[in-house]
């Protein structure tokens, strides 16, 4: 019910549907009593885009009211529709009433009609123009076009009036003055017109995003079909006919490009149409330039100017075909990588972070061939997995499961080149091109390359894996060994040096109760030797592996660090939950190592220690104020923790310029924290 009611809410009102009847009523009465008036080819054009226009602009008025491209294409159909009645009407015969000023009312308003249609393709497809410098040179043109049909209305100028049968039903002085001198501006802003509507198609292709350039598309191929046929016809076939009749093709495109703009691609055939476009131009113009302006200024006959305008057009041929080929696939398919550019973005990646270099190397190739999708694999033969993806779905759910190299699933417009090295397959990586393209010699040629350097890099990166892997394990062993010896002095030698100072304690009470007091003083110095080495003893165990942050967490023994600190530690600690072993111990000993050095060599009064979880990871710096001075190589201390935060994924980095202090940062990859284990305190 709920649906039924949104769908009545979002349907046009009555009040919208009339209007937009009424003038479908109008246009169709006009286009279809021109009709039944007469058949003229020459004014077929005008009944074409009356139609097309309308049924357009209507559908889009109808469908989104405050759509400002359906208003301007209604509007151009509508005017369309008055120019074809008012041709037509005048063209009857038996002549009707009233034809000279019908044939003039449909005959003035050209210019402007033509200014218009000019403003809908420019707005084409949001009715907004690119900016304001080319919303001006809208205004400017449809100012033009006003000037020009006001000189129309005063004056017999447009060559229309020779194939109507009617004359201009005014007689202002000075028609042939202006038949003279308004008939070549007219043609010139026409044919500026018509260059500026296909500077702003291009530049807003060039500017528009992914959705925009498919509805762009569709119109870039129905504007370009109609210019050129309009070129050559005016050209080569001394009229323009042809192409005035395909420019009712332009909002048939935009009605396609409005609403169905998904349902085809037809890239390869603008980019295909676009290239035939340039060569007709080329030849049409070469031929020109040879026949015409040669002969005009050489007698020569036209046999030998028809034979030396073929050898020029036949030399220029191939250059200006592949000129046009690589603007054509600039324009479609926006840039490529050449080879150089392709393999140097590649050697660009090589520095990122592992799990971003095989993301980097499928926009890699899919900017060097031209592809719509590209997937990194990685695996061996019988098992493998999407390891990267261009266009990037890292927020799509691609969980996928394991497949054979054979049952990828290669189609007419996937192609798939296994990654192997050292004749062992370590992936592959999967193309698909453009409906209707095909990998080319030199694209095929790239990709072999790119996946051969692909195939060096999933090799490093498995062996940067493997020694990352073998340092964890040391750090690890190296911590259970720490714990290890750590308890057996605490739970083993510890206990039992207590014990005995217990028992000499009581040894010297009961020597001086007996009056011994030699052997009493001598045993109370022992036990008091054995104390202080017990108390170094349990220092000792603590350095090694601190029960504290075993049981408690990394919060409770930086604490218990900072108060056992000789000189003061300001602590910043906001670490949630507890994190890995690995990466507590290696903050604690960093921290420890940190304070220690402060406190032995720099001669600093305070120490301020930071540790934090951000989105990067675990944040830690240790800074003092003392001498500074430093040298992570002389110092096998901070040397050792380097190599520990390197197991980590983590860089040490020391700042102790002379006489600045000390500082000591890095930034530890961790993931999520870990829920306490039994035996431990709360964490938080």
């Amino acid at each position: 019910m709920a649906t039924a009611q949104a769908a009545l809410d979002d349907a046009p009102s009555a009040a919208r549907e009339t209007g937009v009847a009424l003038v479908g009523l109008v246009v169709g009465v006009l286009v279809g009593y021109g009709l039944w008036a007469g058949f003229y080819l020459d004014n077929l054009h005008n009944g074409l885009l009356a139609l097309t226009f309308t049924a357009v602009g209507l559908y889009v008025v109808r469908m989104r009211p405050g759509h400002r491209v359906g208003r301007l294409f209604a509007a151009v159909g509508v005017l369309q529709a008055g120019l074809f009645f008012g041709r037509q009407y005048a063209r009857h015969e038996p002549r009707l009433p009233a034809a000279d000023w019908l044939a003039w009312v449909a005959v003035w308003p050209v210019p402007l009609v033509i200014a218009i249609a000019g403003v809908a393709v420019m707005a084409f497809p949001n009715g907004r123009m690119l900016s304001r410098r080319w919303r001006r040179a809208a205004i400017v043109m449809v100012v033009l076009g006003i000037l020009l049909s006001v000189a129309s209305a005063l004056w017999p100028i447009e060559d229309d009036w020779d194939r109507l049968v009617v004359e201009h039903p005014l007689q202002v002085v000075g028609a042939s003055w202006a038949e003279r001198t308004l008939w070549p501006v007219t043609v010139f802003l026409y044919l500026a017109f018509q260059v500026l509507w296909a500077a702003a198609v291009i530049a807003r292709m060039r500017q528009a995003g992914a959705e925009e350039v498919r509805q762009l598309r569709w119109f870039v191929y129905a504007v370009a079909i109609a210019l050129s046929l309009l070129l050559v016809g005016a050209v080569v076939w001394q009229t323009p006919l042809p192409g005035l009749i395909t420019l009712s093709l332009i909002p048939v495109a935009a009605g396609i490009a409005i609403f169905k703009y998904r349902l085809y691609d037809i890239d390869p055939v603008i980019n295909k149409s676009l290239v035939v476009g340039a060569m007709v131009l080329m030849i049409t113009v070469g031929y020109v330039v040879v026949v015409v302006g040669v002969g005009a200024l050489l007698p020569r006959s036209d046999p030998l100017l028809s034979l030396v305008a073929t050898a020029v057009v036949a030399l220029l041929f191939e250059p200006v075909r592949r000129r046009a080929q690589r603007l054509a696939d600039r324009l479609v398919y926006g840039h490529r990588a050449t080879p150089y550019e392709a393999l140097a973005q590649l050697s660009a990646q090589l520095p990122q972070a592992p799990e971003g270099l095989l993301g980097g190397i499928a926009a890699t190739v899919a900017k060097a061939v031209g592809a719509t999708d590209v997937v990194v694999w990685l695996g061996d033969e019988r098992e493998m997995v999407p390891a990267a993806t261009w266009p990037d779905r890292a927020g799509e759910n691609t969980a996928t499961q394991a497949v054979a190299l054979a049952d990828l699933g290669i189609g007419p417009r996937t192609h798939l080149r296994p990654v192997v090295h050292r004749g062992r397959v370590l992936g592959a990586i999967t193309v698909t091109k453009q409906a209707g393209e095909s990998l080319s010699r030199a694209e095929r040629q790239l990709l072999d390359d790119l996946v051969a350097q692909t195939g060096l890099v999933i090799d490093h990166q498995a062996q940067a894996a493997g020694l990352e892997a073998a340092a964890r394990r040391i750090v690890t062993a190296t911590d259970a060994a720490r714990r290890k010896i750590e308890r057996d002095l605490h739970d083993g030698v510890q206990q039992r040096l207590v014990t005995l100072g217990l028992e000499l304690g009581g040894l010297a009470e009961g020597a001086a109760v007996a009056g011994n007091s030699d052997l009493a003083a001598r045993a109370e110095s022992a036990r008091r030797q054995l104390l202080e080495a017990t108390a170094e003893l349990r220092e000792m165990a603590r350095g090694l592996h601190p029960s504290v942050l075993t049981q408690d967490g990394l919060e409770p023994a930086l604490a218990n660090l900072a108060d056992r600190s000789p000189i003061p530690v300001r602590l910043r600690v906001s670490v949630a939950g507890r994190q890995s072993a690995e990466v507590e111990a290696t903050v604690y000993f960093l921290i420890s190592e940190g304070v220690t050095n402060a406190a032995r060599h720099s001669g600093a009064s305070l120490v301020e220690v930071v540790a934090k979880r951000d989105r990067d990871g675990l944040r830690v710096e240790v800074a003092d104020d003392g001498v500074g001075g430093a040298d992570p190589v002389a110092g096998s201390g901070l040397q050792g923790l380097s190599d520990r935060l390197s197991a980590l994924g983590a860089r040490l980095e020391v700042e102790s310029p002379l006489g600045g202090g000390t500082r000591l940062r890095t930034v530890i990859p961790v993931g999520s924290p870990r829920p306490c284990s039994e035996g431990e305190a709360p964490c938080g």
